[in-house]
């Protein structure tokens, strides 16, 4: 069990029942249990999504038919590695990482699941790498999972929307924040600036959304899904 991000005296129930899920519905791999022994070995922070929260992202990607994926924080590229997966052979997952350590452990992740002919991974400032992928005038995303800073969260999902189509799919993470999101007075940056993003998604005329909340074995969290009209 690893120590969750929000700690609960319930902790040890709820990762027991993502055991339990693991063991049904995402057997066992031994190339991402690799790539999260990569990641502990070269010191990142266990912020990379479960197994099951893996399995959704990909789930959602081959429902929506998803070709080509933007995300934002890359990590260790866990989740990227789900979002590749999931796509057709001439599928292309653009996942943008600050860290350029982490973006280094990131490109050998993908080349032990073999899948770097999927992946264009941009090093850089998130804000900076989007207004590039803008004037690259390729075609839009079809899915797009927001997992950086929360702070920035309103402004990834400005550019989100700028290289959406109608139909693309738009995934928020880490929306609970343990429960402190409906705060207003909260003083954290990341509880603001969920808030504030969520607060532009129910305002945007072109977003249909909703939100869930998710408990695990990483505590007590959420996700912000939400489709372009």
């Amino acid at each position: 069990m690893r120590t969750p991000d929000y700690p609960s005296a319930d902790a040890e129930r709820w990762s027991a029942v993502d055991e339990y899920f693991t063991s049904l519905l995402t057997p066992e791999d031994a190339v991402l249990d690799a790539v999260l022994t990569a990641n502990a070995v070269a010191g990142l922070p266990a912020h990379n999504v479960s197994s099951v929260q893996g399995k959704l992202l990909a789930l959602i990607a081959t429902m929506n038919g998803a070709k080509r994926v933007l995300e934002i924080s890359t990590l260790g590229g866990y989740s990227t590695i789900w979002l590749a997966r999931a796509l057709p052979t001439n599928g292309k997952v653009v996942t943008i990482e600050v860290n350029q350590e982490h973006a280094n452990v990131a490109r050998a992740n993908f080349q032990t699941a073999d899948v770097s002919d999927r992946v264009d991974l941009r090093v850089g400032k998130a804000v900076e790498v989007l207004s590039q992928l803008e004037g690259e005038a390729a075609e839009p995303f079809d899915l797009i999972f927001i997992d950086a800073d929360k702070p920035n969260n309103p402004k990834y999902l400005h550019w989100a929307l700028r290289l959406s189509r109608a139909g693309t799919v738009i995934i928020g993470d880490n929306v609970v924040r343990g429960g402190a999101v409906p705060y207003p007075r909260s003083t954290d940056p990341n509880v603001r600036g969920v808030r504030e993003f969520l607060e532009v998604v129910a305002a945007h005329p072109q977003l249909d959304a909703t939100a869930i909340q998710t408990v695990g074995e990483k505590g007590w969290d959420g996700f912000m899904l939400a489709r372009v009209s």
